[in-house]
């Protein structure tokens, strides 16, 4: 164990630790911090009954439970971690920091010890497959990956293990990323578009954190752009590295691109390596084409062009993304719960099919627009099945697309997943495919996106 790690750990011991946020993230960080002595406390605004399972396992790890409405109020800690979702310039947070309490979180602690290189990616589509992408052709290529973050994995319970040899590969939310002055060795922006303006104050907040993400690279990192994203690109300015940039529809001199015939080109400085087909990608549409090529940028000259090929042509994607769940009756059935805004349905779902489909959609309101969903509604879709909070959105926006007439698409309105199915089966015939990608998130109804995709599977799957 690198020495700054143990010093950091045993430091903690006789302080009260304050973990805001009891699930996957923290529950690993009352064992790890208990070991070495720390008091913890056990935060969260759901009560005893919601919390269920994840209580038990706090209150059997050694923690103390703060509970309800009034969990952060007088809260004597010596150290805060916030969970992601916390608005970061929340009251209690800032009269606690005031008071002397440091306020951090594992994300930015994990960047401050880790003894290896990371990885790390964001963006507002695709980072999930991205990051899963890059670890995948790491390992193929013999490296010990770490892979967590965003994605759904705490690292910092990992640290003591962790060596210098290793590579950590990291999906960074905006939440995270808000309050990090630590950027990683290389850094990936799929793409940026309105998310999650329910949370952050306005666009640009949102744009600044995901800025992080380069802001304090030094001149050794890597920054990894979408050139055919305006904002992604314009953060080649902030970069104070090498900056790759990826590319589906141009010629780049530095990264990767696909070419008119369709090959993925990697150039570096203008020397070019033919990588694969786009067509030999496994996992289907256009915005895994971009997928690939962001990770191609990202382990250039630590994989081969024969490992990444490999992991194309064989690497099946990931749960909740296009996922097909059954065919009954000659329908398809495909589960696209990740798509969790109104760009991600638009560049997954509905450029995936050569057909007009089926489409379950809608959930919790980001408040953000669906002008764009809207118009490409009408082309894609020709029955529109919504339920949740931003049903009235969609078919708005739906309703005001140039291309829409009465009938094109169908558009129907349900209360339920179960509902939303039936619906579905009811209107679909032989050869139809049905998607549930709700370009909404969940917590309406569900407590994450993955939940709503084991729903509706199970659903699906129940069908006689």
């Amino acid at each position: 164990m690198e020495n700054n790690i143990k010093r950091f750990l045993e430091s903690l011991k006789g302080k009260t630790i304050a973990l805001c946020g009891i699930g996957r993230s923290n529950l690993p960080l009352i064992q790890l911090f208990k070991k070495y002595g720390a008091n913890i406390l056990a935060c969260d605004k759901r009560d005893r009954d919601k919390l269920g399972e994840d209580a038990d396992k706090a209150v059997e790890y050694g923690a103390e439970l703060r509970l309800g409405e009034t969990y952060l109020t007088d809260l004597n800690a010596d150290i805060i971690f916030r969970t992601p979702g916390m608005k970061f310039y929340m009251p209690e947070l800032v009269n606690a920091k005031n008071n002397g309490t440091v306020i951090t979180s594992e994300m930015e602690v994990f960047f401050d010890l880790c003894p290896c290189k990371i990885i790390a990616v964001t963006g507002s589509d695709g980072k999930t497959t991205t990051t899963t992408i890059i670890s995948e052709i790491l390992k193929k290529q013999g490296y010990t990956v770490h892979l967590g973050g965003n994605i759904g994995r705490p690292l910092l319970p990992d640290i003591e293990t962790i060596l210098p040899e290793d590579v950590a590969v990291v999906e960074l939310s905006s939440f995270q990323l808000i309050s990090m002055r630590k950027s990683p060795d290389i850094a990936v922006v799929t793409n940026l578009a309105p998310n999650h303006l329910d949370i952050h104050k306005d666009m640009q907040e949102y744009i600044d954190a995901k800025k992080n993400i380069v802001l304090h690279q030094n001149g050794f990192g890597k920054a990894v752009l979408n050139l055919d994203n305006e904002i992604s690109n314009s953060f080649e300015e902030f970069a104070r590295g090498q900056t790759f940039k990826f590319s589906r529809r141009n010629k780049v001199n530095n990264g990767a691109y696909m070419s008119e015939n369709g090959d993925i080109i990697m150039s570096e400085y203008g020397r070019e390596t033919v990588i694969m087909k786009a067509a030999d990608i496994k996992i289907p549409g256009l915005h895994n084409i971009e997928n690939y090529l962001a990770a191609i940028c990202a382990v250039w000259g630590m994989a081969s062009a024969e490992t990444i090929k490999d992991v194309a042509v064989n690497f099946n994607g990931v749960e909740h993304r296009a996922e097909l769940v059954r065919e009954l009756d000659g329908v398809k059935y495909y589960n696209d719960a990740i798509g969790t805004s109104p760009t991600r349905t638009v560049k997954g779902t509905l450029s995936l099919y050569d057909r007009k489909i089926i489409l379950i959609s809608g959930g919790y309101d980001k408040h953000i627009p669906y002008d764009e969903m809207g118009a490409v509604v009408p082309e894609k879709v020709k029955v529109l099945i919504l339920f949740g909070a931003t049903a009235d959105k969609i078919e708005t926006a739906t309703k005001n697309a140039p291309t829409y007439k009465e009938g094109n698409p169908v558009i129907i309105r349900v209360n339920s997943m179960e509902e939303a199915v039936q619906k579905a089966r009811e209107n679909a015939v032989s050869g139809d495919i049905v998607s549930m990608s709700p370009a909404s998130a969940s917590f309406d109804m569900y407590k994450n996106f993955a939940e709503k995709g084991l729903h509706f599977k199970r659903i699906v799957n129940e069908l006689k």
